[in-house]
């Protein structure tokens, strides 16, 4: 096994858990920033460096969240970088620091989707060949998008800490350069290039909210945001499902966590960055948990509210202020970064089902009524007298309580919310019939 040495430039010594030797390690607590190639000026560098190669992304208010919230709340939209995610920028500023052998050779990397999609895409463009490992589970439409920006894909494993095994391999037989998703500083700089643009964009901003996996993004964004506003607060949101970052923490050093299947698959990793753990531990104010019921509920929230399509990962940061896992005072300036927006159209609808049904507005009954003509008639008068739409009615004569002369009617309406669907229900039992409301 290859020893890992200090990240430090020209340190030479071999690191910790954390990342550095514990000369630098304790040199950053003492100095508050660290003397190696990941401090303020290589962010500022990265961004020179990947400017004509990424989209510099607005920072539009959130009028739903400023109602909802009482902070004055705005989006960072990394989805509108070219391949969907922030991923770009760190891909980019590593590939733009190879010489040209490193280009030659390749590079090869284990995603989840967003690094595998933006490494393809950058690779592509300056002609690098590029290999892309991708856990069998991995969203649809990340995988179609790496292969369609040339990438050769292989697909192993459920995490992407098992996807780590099958670089290794690629690295030993064909002599590719692996580009680590967080835990590479070339990487965490290029990510740090959003906060130069977020303290530009909204010189009051008080709190920038963070997705959370490795923990590159995170670091790279509160190293920028504290150079230029020491006051500022960095907040990460993790899957509850997930929790890297939280529980390592807690243990003063980064640790092993079998994360479970998570809406937010983009940062569902099983141990944080040791080179992001220092500047996470310094740096980042809170982390904070949200469950797959709050991130699908964000979802929902800002394809509704805000009419814009967030992955899971992307929409953990307003899953947190919605549920006040973040405290802001009112008329604070809060900024959310929404990572990106690679969710697969199915999910997409099944999040939508799931919060129509939950605002009421969607509903599945079951109707017994009399076995005879025009029963159906009257139970169809009743719903169209509400003004409830109709999208799908069966008959069912299979039900287990219901007698000979009787019939099931299953009915999937849409209403106006719960008051619309209880008044239409009370109806349909005032005349008699046996209404059961199904999941």
């Amino acid at each position: 096994m290859t020893t890992r040495l200090c990240c430090i430039e020209g340190c030479g010594q071999p690191h910790d858990a954390r990342g550095w030797c514990s000369i630098h390690y304790s040199r950053w607590h003492r100095t508050g920033s660290p003397d190696g190639p990941l401090s303020f000026s290589s962010i500022q560098a990265a961004r020179e460096r990947i400017a004509d190669g990424i989209v510099a992304t607005g920072c539009p208010r959130s009028f739903g969240l400023e109602t909802r919230t009482g902070a004055r709340v705005r989006f960072k939209p990394e989805f509108r970088q070219r391949t969907g995610s922030f991923k770009d920028r760190g891909s980019l500023n590593k590939l733009l620091l190879f010489r040209d052998e490193a280009r030659r050779r390749g590079v090869v990397a284990a995603s989840a989707g967003n690094h595998a999609q933006a490494l393809a895409f950058h690779a592509a463009r300056l002609g690098v060949p590029c290999t892309i490992v991708m856990p069998e589970g991995a969203p649809l439409i990340k995988v179609a998008n790496t292969k369609s920006h040339g990438a050769q894909v292989f697909q192993t494993g459920r995490t992407l800490s098992d996807g780590l095994k099958e670089v290794d391999r690629i690295v030993a037989e064909d002599g590719a350069v692996p580009v680590h998703a967080f835990d590479d500083l070339a990487v965490i700089a290029g990510q740090g290039t959003t906060a130069l643009e977020i303290v530009e964009q909204v010189p009051e901003v008080s709190t920038i909210v963070v997705p959370v996996g490795g923990g590159g993004m995170i670091s790279g964004i509160a190293v920028a945001a504290k150079a230029l506003r020491p006051g500022v607060r960095v907040v990460g949101v993790e899957a509850a499902a997930s929790p890297g970052a939280a529980e390592s923490l807690q243990a003063g050093e980064p640790v092993h966590v079998e994360s479970a299947d998570t809406l937010a698959d983009g940062i569902a990793v099983k141990r944080i960055g040791g080179l992001a753990y220092p500047f996470l531990e310094s740096l980042v104010d809170d982390v904070v948990l949200v469950s797959e019921r709050e991130i699908a509920d964000a979802v929902f929230f800002l394809l509704e509210q805000e009419k814009v399509v967030v992955e899971g990962a992307g929409a953990t940061p307003v899953a947190a202020l919605l549920e006040g896992k973040v405290a802001v005072a009112p008329g604070e300036t809060v900024v959310c970064v929404l990572s990106g927006g690679n969710i697969d159209v199915n999910i997409i609808s099944r999040i939508i089902d799931r919060g129509l049904r939950d605002d009421g507005r969607l509903v599945r009954l079951r109707v017994v009524v009399r076995d005879r003509p025009g029963s159906l008639a009257q139970l169809t008068t009743v719903v169209a007298a509400e003004g409830v739409n109709v999208l799908d009615i069966h008959h069912v004569r299979a039900f287990g309580d219901v007698s000979v002369g009787e019939v099931g009617i299953e009915i999937r309406a849409e209403t106006r919310g719960r008051e619309h669907a209880a008044r239409m229900v009370e109806k349909l039992r005032t005349l008699g019939h046996r209404v059961e409301e199904r999941p």
